[in-house]
C-alpha cells in the first residue's frame, strides 16, 4: 500500500511539474513575464524573456511590440524598427506600433516617416488618442502649428483627462497668436495638473499671456503697446479687460490680480474672436470658463491653478477652505464641457 502511495505522489508530481514546465515556456507566458521584469526595472532580462517568446513563436506580435516598447524607453529606439516592422508585415492590429515607430522617426528627426506612421495609424484606429496627440507633436516640432492645433483638438474630444493634449494645443496655439487659446488650454491643463514642474511652467505662461503687451508707467498709469495688426485684433480687449480689472484697486496680493484678471477674461471670453470663429474654442473652452466666472468658483479655481506660483499661500488657504474647493469640483462635475 505504501508503494502504492508513494508511486502516486511521484507520478502527480511529475505530471504538475511537466504541466508547469509548458505552461512557464509557451510564448504568450514568456511575454507577461517579461512585463513583469520590465515593470520592475530589469530590461535587459525583459528584453531576453521577448526573444525566448519569439524563438518558440516567431509570429508573436505582441512580443514584438513590447521588445519594440522596451528598446525604446531604454534609449535604444532604432533598434526596436525591425520588431515594429514585424508587426506592420503582419495581420496583426497596427496602430499601436505605427504609434511607437512614429516616436521613434520623430526622435530622430524624420519627421515625414513620424507623421506618416501616425497617420497609418489613425485610419487604422482614429479612436486611439495618443496617435491624434503625437501627430500634433511632430507638426508642432516643424513650426506648423495650426495642423498641430488641429490634431491636438482631435485628442482632448478623444480624452479630455490627458493634461498633455492640453499644454500643446496651449503651445500650438500661442506660437500661432491666438493667446485668447492658449490661455485657457493652459487653465484647462493646470486644472488636470497643478502641481509639477510643467505646472510652473504653464503658470508663468498664463502670466506672460496676461501682462502682454502691458508695462507700468507710474504708480496711476498703465501703458498698452502693441503692434498695429495687434491693435485692429481680439488681443487690444483683451489687454484692456486685463488692465482695468485690478485698476484703481490697491493692496491686492498677486493671487487677488490674478483672480480679478481672469474672472475679466473669463467674461469676456465669447467676444474675443479671432479672425474665424472656431466652434471648438467658443463650445470647449470660452463657454465653460465664461460660466465659471459666473459660478462664485473663481476663487478657488484662481487658488488652484496657481499653486505653483503661491505654493505656500495657496496650501494654507486650501486647509482654511476645503469646503470652497469641493464647491468648485462639484461644479466642473456638473457643468460637462461640449464640443459643439
Amino acid at each position: 500500500m505504501k508503494n502504492l502511495i508513494l508511486s502516486a505522489i511521484i507520478i502527480s508530481s511529475f505530471l504538475h511539474n511537466n504541466s508547469f514546465g509548458q505552461t512557464a515556456t509557451t510564448s504568450p507566458d514568456l511575454v507577461k513575464q517579461g512585463v513583469v521584469l520590465n515593470d520592475a526595472g530589469k530590461f535587459d532580462e525583459a528584453i531576453d524573456k521577448y526573444k525566448q517568446a519569439l524563438a518558440v513563436d516567431p509570429n508573436n506580435w505582441q512580443a514584438d511590440y513590447e521588445i519594440g516598447y522596451t528598446l525604446y524607453n531604454t534609449g535604444h529606439g532604432k533598434d526596436a524598427i525591425p520588431y515594429l516592422q514585424n508587426i506592420l508585415a503582419s495581420t496583426a492590429p497596427k496602430y499601436e506600433a505605427d504609434d511607437l515607430l512614429g516616436s521613434i522617426y520623430d526622435d530622430s528627426n524624420e519627421p515625414q516617416k513620424a507623421i506618416a506612421c501616425y497617420k497609418n495609424g489613425i485610419a487604422e484606429n482614429p479612436n486611439f488618442e495618443h496617435l491624434h496627440f503625437n501627430l500634433g507633436i511632430s507638426y508642432y516640432r516643424q513650426n506648423k502649428y495650426t495642423d498641430a492645433e488641429e490634431c491636438e483638438k482631435d485628442a482632448i474630444k478623444l480624452d479630455q483627462r490627458h493634461a498633455s493634449s492640453q499644454r500643446i494645443y496651449a503651445m500650438a496655439t500661442y506660437a500661432g497668436q491666438k493667446r485668447i487659446y492658449s490661455l485657457m488650454a493652459w487653465c484647462s491643463f493646470l486644472l488636470l495638473e497643478p502641481n509639477s514642474a510643467r505646472s510652473a511652467e504653464a503658470y508663468n505662461n498664463i502670466r506672460k499671456i496676461l501682462n502682454y503687451g502691458i508695462s507700468q508707467q507710474d504708480a496711476k498709469h498703465t501703458n498698452i503697446n502693441l503692434s498695429e495688426k495687434e491693435i485692429g485684433s481680439s488681443t487690444l480687449g483683451m489687454q484692456m479687460a486685463v488692465v482695468s480689472a485690478t485698476e484703481g484697486k490697491t493692496n491686492l496680493t498677486g493671487v487677488d490680480s490674478l483672480n480679478l484678471q481672469l474672472t475679466a477674461m473669463f467674461k469676456q471670453a465669447i467676444e474675443f474672436k479671432e479672425v474665424q470663429s472656431d466652434p471648438f474654442f467658443d463650445n470647449y473652452y470660452a463657454k465653460f470658463f465664461n460660466k465659471l466666472a459666473e459660478s462664485g468658483n473663481m476663487e478657488a479655481f484662481t487658488r488652484f491653478i496657481s499653486l505653483s506660483g503661491y505654493k505656500d499661500e495657496n496650501l494654507a488657504w486650501f486647509k482654511a477652505n476645503n469646503e470652497k474647493l469641493n464647491n468648485l469640483d462639484a461644479w466642473i462635475r456638473a457643468n460637462p464641457r461640449a464640443f459643439n
